[in-house]
């Protein structure tokens, strides 16, 4: 396959690093934009030198030109802990961001994917949720500026594919975990092993009946990179990335403490609003599409992220070492 210079907004962030990490390792040039609100510098810190990589502190809510032929727009906080915080940014990163990607996509005539989530689909009434499920979010609560900017998004991606013939795609992204997760983020699989690490009891919410599915980070790369490469007709249509497999809190705290050799305790909390009972992805259209389906099993995968964050908690001015 020939040389390409692709961008990756969000590309210091815990997904888009590792995306950046394949795309050199497969011989293309990457532009790497990130604003540091979530993504890190120690992330990308070994491509640095790299002659095919290059690094630029931007916000993708302003405009900004590049000559490209490959946009992967990954730039968004994508823990609850973070797109909460600033529920407005939030808002205009994830539209007027994609505006901005896909405005680029349209002048240089590049190909985008927009990474989308399953928080489209709210809490769902259908499980497994497939791509032809509207969804039940709120669009009111305090989930929806991530939920309905994405949401948005999508809208957006199709509007341009349609009236200005942008080759655009669009992954929706089940829960992801691996190493360069934020220790602090508040997704579940960090705060689980950390918490093991510690020695603290693991915080579950609610009864801990409610399910999630889990897709190791080198497994979403993969179909990233299929979906980008795909020349299907039907290509532009939304696809369902992640695991299949679907385990509920109580089961995800057990396989965490295996991982990390450590008897676990449960301390329960109340349930925050709006959050979803039930999360699995049918991946029908994926497998059929991009021939992709996960290969990183959850045993083995939580096995490498937690001796990710125990290297962590070693390391001096980390925020696990100060827990």
């Amino acid at each position: 396959m020939k040389q390409l210079r692709i961008l990756v907004t969000g590309g210091a962030g815990f997904i888009g690093s590792h995306l950046c990490e394949r795309l050199i390792a497969d011989g293309h040039e990457v532009i790497c934009l990130d604003n540091f609100f979530t993504g890190r510098r120690a992330n990308v810190e070994h491509l640095m030198d790299h002659r095919r990589f290059e690094l630029v502190r931007h916000d993708v809510t302003e405009p900004i030109m590049f000559e490209v032929d490959r946009i992967y727009n990954l730039a968004c906080p994508a823990s609850p802990v973070h797109y909460q915080y600033n529920p407005v940014k939030t808002v205009k990163t994830n539209v007027i961001g994609a505006i901005n990607m896909l405005g680029l996509a349209k002048r240089v005539k590049a190909r985008i994917l927009q990474a989308s989530t399953s928080e489209v689909y709210g809490d769902p009434m259908e499980h497994p949720q497939t791509e032809s499920y509207w969804g039940n979010v709120n669009p009111i609560g305090l989930r929806s500026c991530y939920d309905e900017g994405k949401r948005v998004a999508e809208t957006l991606v199709m509007d341009y594919h349609r009236q200005n013939r942008v080759d655009a795609r669009i992954m929706r992204i089940f829960n992801t975990y691996g190493e360069r997760m934020l220790e602090d983020d508040g997704r579940v699989v960090s705060n689980f092993i950390v918490q093991a690490l510690h020695g603290r009891p693991l915080t579950i919410y609610g009864d801990g009946s409610q399910t999630r599915s889990f897709c190791y980070v080198s497994d979403l790369v993969e179909a990233m990179i299929r979906l980008m490469d795909c020349e299907a007709e039907d290509v532009h249509m939304p696809v369902n990335v992640g695991n299949p497999g679907e385990f509920t809190m109580l089961e995800l705290a057990r396989e965490v403490g295996l991982a990390a050799g450590v008897e676990v305790k449960i301390d329960h909390r109340e349930l925050p609003a709006d959050d979803p009972k039930q999360r699995r992805p049918d991946i029908t259209r994926a497998k059929e599409l991009l021939g992709w389906e996960p290969a990183v099993p959850l045993a083995e995968g939580l096995k490498r992220t937690v001796k990710y964050f125990r290297d962590l908690i070693d390391r001096p001015g980390s925020v696990t070492a100060q827990a």
